[in-house]
């Protein structure tokens, strides 16, 4: 790995110890440097794709749950997202049946005038809805129409702007990064070479005192002779 990355624990006082990774992925290519590196990348990812919420980092937030107050509408988002057909419409109540018992009583007679009194005032209320939306309706379609058009334009300004902002943050993290990685780099070399240089002196002093061992050696032989 390069020096531009870095893993840190940092104690925290509630929970434990928690994990701050460092790196600057605009600068660092280990991954292309490293392909056995690249692969566990990958592995991380597809096990993540697959794992439970409760194998994820405590930090990943939990699913959320689409209508968990209106069972109508969650029954629905099921039954789209199983991919079942729409349940055929009810027409029983659109209809006037007679009583189904022969002979026939009082009390079948009576729901069956009623249920013609329901259907009959059922049918009242769509004229009567018909006769306002032939009225207002184009108006009224021309006002959700403009206020539709408006919510569009204002959401895709403030998407246009969003993007315009992350763009200006990404290249500010790039040049920032590129700038600090051509120092680490620069710092790196620097590291090096003095590294380089202690080891070079080290083998110096290590020959020198061989050679200083072998003169005084020499010395001794020459002493007694």
């Amino acid at each position: 790995m390069s020096s531009s990355t870095s893993v840190s624990v940092v104690p925290q006082s509630t929970s434990g110890f928690s994990e701050i990774f460092d790196s600057l992925p605009y600068y660092d290519n280990d991954l292309e440097q490293y392909p056995h590196l690249k692969q566990k990348v990958e592995q991380e990812l597809a096990w993540e794709a697959g794992a439970t919420p409760q194998e994820l980092h405590p930090m990943v937030h939990p699913p959320f749950e689409l209508f968990s107050k209106n069972p109508l509408l969650k029954a629905e988002l099921e039954r789209c997202e199983a991919r079942e057909p729409l349940p055929p419409l009810d027409t029983v109540r659109y209809q006037l049946p007679g009583p189904i018992n022969v002979p026939a009583s009082d009390e079948d007679w009576r729901k069956a005038i009623d249920n013609a009194h329901a259907q009959l005032e059922h049918q009242r209320i769509r004229q009567t809805n018909l006769a306002l939306l032939q009225q207002y309706g184009s108006n009224a379609w021309r006002i959700h129409n403009y206020r539709l058009e408006a919510a569009a334009n204002t959401a895709e300004k403030a998407l246009e702007e969003l993007r315009n902002l992350t763009t200006e943050v990404n290249r500010d993290r790039k040049n920032f990064q590129t700038r600090i990685g051509g120092q680490l780099t620069s710092l790196e070399t620097r590291w090096t070479e003095l590294i380089s240089s202690v080891l070079q002196i080290e083998m110096a002093n290590v020959a020198l005192e061989a050679d200083i061992d072998r003169l005084n050696k020499r010395e001794v032989e020459l002493a007694g002779l």
